[in-house]
């Protein structure tokens, strides 16, 4: 098992996506720990799982956009298994519209659930694994904003901050020991674009468990030597 005691911190990861995440890394072994906000959600991944893989699942409510309940999240995961080796920062969100017609409450939604989500994670994660001196981090940004375009401008300029994170970030950690890329998925296949766009043609829409095997891969020690990396999928 690839990712066999290694303890990974998956935020959003109760969403399509960071299901098919936080069960990739349980199949391979690891721990996963995972900060939620909607309990059903939570249920799900667990019913998911097998006996063996929910015993490594640690699930506890904790809004990754508020410091402080995040803080106590991490705390109490490095008080059960004294170690970060990976955090998958999947907090996301996504609302349409131009600038004119994006009210800053709106504004400031993208801004939180896409960008500062996955400042306040590695603000708290990344001092663990330079103590450690090793340590993964995968942002999840968007392929849609490269090169940004109009008519989304919230949600682009917040994926955008992500990218622009993930390669300052990487130089300021890289002599650590620490990784840190971001992958860059198009439109998933996921019951809420479904629902959202029920007369697009699929065929070409991508699986939430392919996404999965991108983040696993930089994830592993095959990409040990990958760090600032944005790999479309």
């Amino acid at each position: 098992m690839e990712f066999a005691d290694r303890v990974a911190i998956v935020t959003g990861g109760t969403g399509a996506l960071g299901q098919a995440i936080s069960r990739r890394f349980l199949a391979g072994g690891a721990v996963v720990c995972v900060p939620y906000v909607v309990a059903v959600e939570a249920e799900a991944l667990r019913a998911s799982l097998a006996a063996a893989e929910r015993d490594r699942l640690y699930a506890a409510p904790a809004d990754a956009a508020d410091p402080v309940a995040f803080d106590g999240f991490v705390q109490k995961a490095l008080e059960r298994y004294a170690r970060v080796d990976i955090l998958v920062n999947g907090v996301g969100g996504f609302e349409g519209g131009d600038l004119v017609s994006t009210p800053l409450e709106k504004w400031n939604r993208m801004l939180t659930l896409n960008l500062t989500t996955t400042y306040v994670a590695c603000h708290r994660v990344i001092p663990v694994m330079v103590r450690a001196r090793a340590g993964r981090v995968i942002n999840i940004a968007s392929r849609a904003v490269v090169p940004p375009a109009g008519g989304v401008i919230a949600y682009t300029v917040a994926k955008s901050g992500v990218i622009t994170l993930t390669q300052a970030l990487a130089h300021e950690v890289r002599s650590h020991g620490i990784a840190v890329n971001a992958v860059l998925p198009s439109t998933m296949d996921t019951p809420a674009n479904r629902k959202a766009m029920p007369d697009a043609d699929r065929s070409r829409w991508v699986s939430v468990d392919s996404v999965a095997g991108v983040v696993a891969l930089l994830a592993s020690d095959a990409a040990r030597d990958v760090t600032g990396a944005l790999l479309p999928v």
